[in-house]
């Protein structure tokens, strides 16, 4: 019988990816996001390419849906192996300029989107005594980056959560891995959110970024997509991808010259 994967934020960019690559070896792939249309797009792209898929529209912010996309997970497959967390939103601009609508957005969608789904499965692992939960976190997670303070203190908290819990449930045949990427050439930009002191400095802002995602060296989904892949097939718990062990690596030689560096860029008119 298949095994069975779970993916949040499936609709597009890195989650569209890794349902891709899990569908290539097999996997009965449950793709989840709040974007309907274009998730139910995305899962008859790999029906007719002859994978078994199911879209279930999950805002993960939300418990109850987080059950029900457990619920009618499981009716479907009777099981599921990996659970990949994946959902998420980008939030940029000075600490001053973000409301608690700003931060509760960052913070329920990017940790408690994960925690939903953890504590709606982890029952069914610790039943069967195995399963795999993969945290997609960030470079941000590893890294304190200014001008994205609800963004790195969801990413630094998804970090902490996967290191507690590999601590945990290892004994129990439950494996848990981070993926820490660095910024990804996806659509992600479409649902990210732009603080500024002003109008042009919002702008500016969106367009830096936009900036640095036409840069050649900045990965694709696919490659966080065979980092998941990898952490999956090989059980490990913690991966680096690509350019991040860069940035993961000048931040343990000189931490405060990387945050300088990092400030002076993202400062704009702040």
């Amino acid at each position: 019988m298949a095994s069975t994967v779970l993916i949040t934020g499936a609709s597009q960019g890195i989650g569209r990816a890794i349902a891709t690559q899990f569908a290539r070896h097999g996997f009965n792939v449950v793709m989840a996001a709040r974007q309907g249309d274009r998730l139910q797009q995305a899962a008859a792209e790999l029906q007719a390419q002859h994978h078994s898929s199911l879209a279930i529209p999950t805002d993960v912010r939300d418990p109850e849906q987080v059950k029900v996309l457990v619920q009618k997970t499981l009716a479907q497959f009777g099981t599921v192996d990996v659970l990949v967390n994946n959902a998420g939103i980008y939030i940029s601009g000075p600490a001053s300029q973000f409301s608690l609508d700003d931060w509760h957005q960052a913070i329920d969608t990017n940790l408690w989107g994960y925690i939903h789904t953890i504590h709606a499965l982890l029952p069914h692992f610790e039943e069967r005594r195995n399963g795999t939960i993969v945290n997609v976190c960030s470079i941000g997670g590893k890294i304190p980056l200014p001008y994205l303070a609800p963004y790195t203190t969801s990413k630094f908290a998804i970090a902490g959560l996967t290191q507690s819990l590999q601590a945990e449930l290892e004994h129990k045949g439950i494996h848990v891995c981070g993926i820490y990427p660095n910024i990804i050439k996806s659509s992600f930009l479409d649902r990210a959110i732009f603080k500024g002191n002003s109008q042009e400095d919002m702008q500016q802002r969106r367009e830096q970024v936009e900036k640095v995602l036409q840069v050649p060296l900045v990965e694709t989904p696919d490659k966080v997509a065979e980092a998941v892949w990898d952490a999956v097939e090989n059980k490990r718990g913690d991966v680096t991808v690509g350019s991040a062990k860069l940035s993961e690596g000048s931040y343990r030689i000189f931490p405060q010259g990387l945050r300088w560096m990092i400030s002076k860029v993202f400062q704009n008119q702040d």
